[in-house]
């Protein structure tokens, strides 16, 4: 294993020290990556970062600090500022691959902002379509690995048979995609399911920072699915009840109910508790309501063992992961550039794909609790690999490249 053991000198001595300097309250911190006050104190104070979710909390600062206009030398000093202490090194897991750069940052690799194709682009590769935006217009468009396919069995099961599942993945790992697949497997093969979707918009675990979905706005929800032209009961008991006879009336007609919550890690523990007794309804031995929760990894942080308060839903809730496509890269672009009419295999060389692969893994070490952990991880996602393509092909046009290398993509890291 190889590190790159030499960084740049910090310009700061805690992320409080930055975000004082460049005039940021840590409240715009919990706002941009829905972590507690607390847990953002204690990150700027101290660099303590919680066991689980901060590689997506430090995507969704890196894009705070792009809105609020600072530049990208000064990103990357409150950003070195913060998260210091989980002292990212960059693994060389292959001799093709060279170390990463000294000055490079775990951000400046993995986090890279979106980008089109250009018109010069389109022209010289001959892209009619874009394989990466809008592109899933039916089943077929979705690209499947053995990983992907046991997720998608899950949900099915899930939806189908009844019982509670989180889904967890990091941005840009297809979680949505897999949510769409589920509503058009149900239209395709006909089942007789009611999927449930509580509107999320502007949702946070705490009304201070937006709207908390509560029990009654979900149960509206299923109230209004079952029966759009009722009117909603105003007591809380009253809805309940009103619910779940209308629960009953749909279950003897041989339908099967499913609730689906995305971006469930900004679910309010109390949300989550509710769930767990929404799913106990029946009618004798018959459940009701099945529960999926589809979240960022925060969201197995709230449904850890070690929680104590959802200990009721641990058990009875099973967690399955969107895993990243680190052996699948290659497949992966093959298939939706097929899927647009174009050949992989001409626009993209084997060591390209090789550099995708390293320049999207790192070793993080995290500190929590005092104590300090190593990693493995992988952000071969694809939105990660799509960004990085995208800049690639975009940047291959400028020398005339026929096709996009190791150094290309190497160079569009460097460039963003």
């Amino acid at each position: 294993m190889t590190t790159n053991n030499t960084a740049r000198a910090p310009v700061f001595e805690t992320g409080t020290e930055a975000l004082k300097t460049f005039g940021i309250p840590q409240s715009d911190l919990c706002k941009a990556t829905g972590l507690s006050r607390s847990t953002v104190n204690r990150i700027c104070a101290h660099g303590e970062w919680p066991a689980f979710g901060a590689g997506p909390a430090l995507e969704h600062i890196d894009a705070y600090l792009v809105r609020r206009g600072l530049t990208h030398t000064q990103q990357r000093d409150v950003m070195q500022a913060l998260h210091k202490k989980l002292a990212p090194v960059v693994l060389n897991t292959t001799e093709a691959v060279p170390p990463a750069p000294a000055t490079e940052t775990e951000e400046e690799t993995m986090l890279l902002r979106h980008l089109r194709f250009s018109a010069k682009a389109c022209e010289h590769f001959k892209i009619v379509r874009d394989p990466f935006i809008d592109e899933l217009q039916n089943a077929d468009d979705v690209f499947i690995t053995d990983g992907i396919r046991e997720v998608r069995a899950a949900l099915r099961q899930t939806a189908k048979y009844g019982g509670m599942l989180a889904v967890v993945g990091e941005v840009g790992s297809g979680k949505s995609i897999l949510r769409r697949d589920l509503h058009e497997w149900v239209n395709r093969e006909g089942e007789p399911i009611i999927v449930v979707e509580p509107y999320v918009t502007n949702m946070e675990d705490s009304d201070t920072r937006g709207k908390n979905l509560r029990a009654k706005d979900i149960e509206g929800t299923v109230i209004r699915a079952l029966d759009p032209h009722t009117r909603l009961a105003a007591n809380t008991q009253d809805r309940t009840l009103q619910m779940h006879k209308l629960l009953k009336a749909s279950a003897k007609l041989g339908q099967k109910h499913v609730i689906v919550v995305e971006e469930a890690h900004a679910l309010s523990i109390p949300t989550l508790k509710h769930l767990k007794r929404l799913y106990e309804l029946d009618d004798g031995f018959r459940r009701l309501l099945g529960i999926i929760l589809i979240g960022q990894t925060e969201l197995e942080g709230k449904l850890s063992e070690r929680n104590a308060e959802v200990r009721e839903m641990v058990g009875r809730c099973a967690v399955v992961h969107v895993g990243a496509l680190d052996n699948h890269v290659a497949a992966y672009l093959r298939h939706k550039f097929e899927r647009v009419g174009l050949d992989a295999a001409g626009l993209i060389t084997p060591d390209a794909i090789e550099e995708i692969t390293a320049r999207l893994r790192h070793t993080v070490c995290e500190t929590w609790g005092g104590k300090r952990t190593q990693r493995e991880q992988s952000l071969c996602y694809p939105l990660a690999i799509n960004n990085l393509v995208t800049r690639a092909m975009n940047e291959a046009v400028k020398i005339g490249a026929p096709r996009v290398t190791g150094g290309l993509i190497a160079a569009a890291v460097k460039g963003q």
